[in-house]
């Protein structure tokens, strides 16, 4: 499976995942019922489907031009954690808007969060490339027979 209909299995999957991960973590972290956290997830996990969606283009685009396309372990925790630091900028203010809270606190909440994510980032990805390839972008060039 290669270019959109990948991406959109790979997000779909994921931000599924991941939106219940955050719901119940926030929730647990904050002392606060699912009921509350599950709005704000959902808009976390709106948020992270757009970033997924730049952020995999992006990396794609960078990783095709990379002298080496293999996706070695560092290349897959270059990809979870950029993924991941990046979307926090987004994240911490709305996290100190929806519960109040100040922009310190909010961050403190969610490093459980920023701890646990690109782990997840990192088992997901290994598991969607074994399962469905990995993208044309990690494959080796083919060299053309008619040269």
């Amino acid at each position: 499976m290669q270019g959109v209909k990948r991406k959109l299995v790979y997000v779909t999957a994921y931000e599924l995942i991941g939106m219940t991960i955050s719901a119940l973590g926030l929730a647990l972290l904050s002392g606060t019922a699912p009921t509350t956290t599950g709005p704000l997830s959902v808009i976390i996990t709106t948020i992270a489907v757009c970033w997924n969606f730049i952020w995999n283009t992006l990396f794609e685009w960078w990783e095709s031009r990379q002298a080496s396309r293999t996706r070695t372990v560092k290349r897959r925790i270059l990809h979870a954690v950029g993924f991941q630091l990046t979307l926090v900028i987004f994240l911490i203010p709305l996290i100190a808007w929806w519960m109040e809270i100040t922009l310190v606190q909010a961050f403190l909440l969610d490093m459980a969060l920023i701890v646990i994510i690109p782990c997840y980032t990192f088992i997901y990805n290994w598991a969607f490339d074994k399962l469905f390839g990995v993208p044309a972008s990690a494959q080796p060039e083919v060299e053309s027979a008619a040269r």
